[in-house]
């Protein structure tokens, strides 16, 4: 049996997250205070209180989101000798599977996806870019919608979450075209989401260039667990290659489904999502029911994960 660790992005934040682990567990305190002096805010009082216009925002949903799932991997750290096969993380959780991996350290991401959260939202002035989900056409469908409603704006693929869940991604008024003619073309739904900031297309790619210099100035070290890359699904083959493909990432579709697919093929099949929410849980259901996911994000589920990664003997 080989397993995966998975570690959620933007969106699996929630006022009151982790409340548990944070009282029963010393570490992921610890944790959590250790983010909370490197970007100078206080990550448990507004995993705790909010406000949400401040959970939400992309400078601190960043941090708060790596740091609370890096406080459940601390956790289970502690708690087994058993170690993943694999890591990946969707979107944002690709920051939090280097950490695990040790290709980055925790202080540095949690000060380099604050820093990102920041260079996202002032890429694109507030209202003018957007996001929205379509459920129910295919990849192919939703690219051609896109195609037919640029008109010379920027609208593409964002995510490639699961089958027949694709989130679009650019200029608000190209998104609302697209929503029109997702509609049109058959989709069961097609909503704008609650973001400011349009991920993963190309307006942010301006934003690239401050990113790749904070990067630069950072030591990324070899992978000690294998890292599946979203903006690609491949495992890289060298630091140099992973540095870029995270560059990339910035502002190219999250290749989710076939990620999860990839690993699949890698002979994966048991899949733990660490960290807060039940997200990527969901998609796994729709792209392969074949394999087992678990949720670890409080003591109840550690103890599921830990039975049942020791029953089987993993490394």
């Amino acid at each position: 049996m080989k397993t995966v660790f998975m570690f959620p992005g933007q969106g699996s934040q929630a006022i009151g997250m982790m409340s548990s682990l944070l009282q029963e567990q010393a570490i992921a305190r610890e944790v959590f205070e250790q983010a909370s002096a490197a970007i100078g805010h206080d990550l448990i009082k507004i995993a705790a209180e909010g406000p949400e216009d401040v959970i939400n925002s992309t400078a601190i949903t960043q941090p708060i989101v790596l740091t609370a799932s890096i406080a459940m991997w601390k956790v289970w750290r502690q708690s087994s000798e058993c170690l993943p096969d694999f890591v990946c993380g969707h979107s944002l959780g690709e920051y939090t599977a280097l950490v695990a991996s040790e290709v980055l350290g925790f202080e540095d991401a949690v000060k380099l996806v604050n820093l990102r959260g920041q260079l996202m939202q002032n890429a694109v002035p507030h209202g003018q870019g957007a996001m929205a989900a379509l459920l129910g056409l295919e990849d192919q469908a939703v690219e051609q919608v896109c195609a037919q409603s640029g008109e010379g704006e920027v609208v593409s693929a964002a995510n490639y979450n699961a089958p027949g869940q694709v989130v679009i991604s650019g200029a608000t008024a190209a998104l609302a075209r697209a929503i029109e003619n997702a509609k049109a073309a058959g989709a069961k739904r097609a909503a704008m989401l609650p973001v400011s900031v349009p991920c993963h297309c190309s307006l942010l790619e301006p934003a690239g260039k401050d990113l790749a210099e904070a990067m630069n100035k950072l030591g990324f070290g070899e992978p000690q667990i294998p890292v599946m890359q979203n903006v690609c699904a491949q495992i890289p083959a060298s630091v140099s290659e992973l540095k870029d493909n995270l560059l990339n990432h910035l502002h190219q579709p999250v290749l989710w489904a076939q990620s999860v697919r990839a690993l699949v093929d890698l002979g994966a099949s048991v899949f733990v999502e660490c960290g807060p929410g039940k997200v990527l849980s969901g998609l796994n259901k729709r792209i392969d029911r074949s394999v087992t996911t678990l949720n670890m994000s409080d003591s109840a589920g550690l103890n599921e994960v830990v039975s049942v990664m020791e029953a089987h003997g993993d490394r």
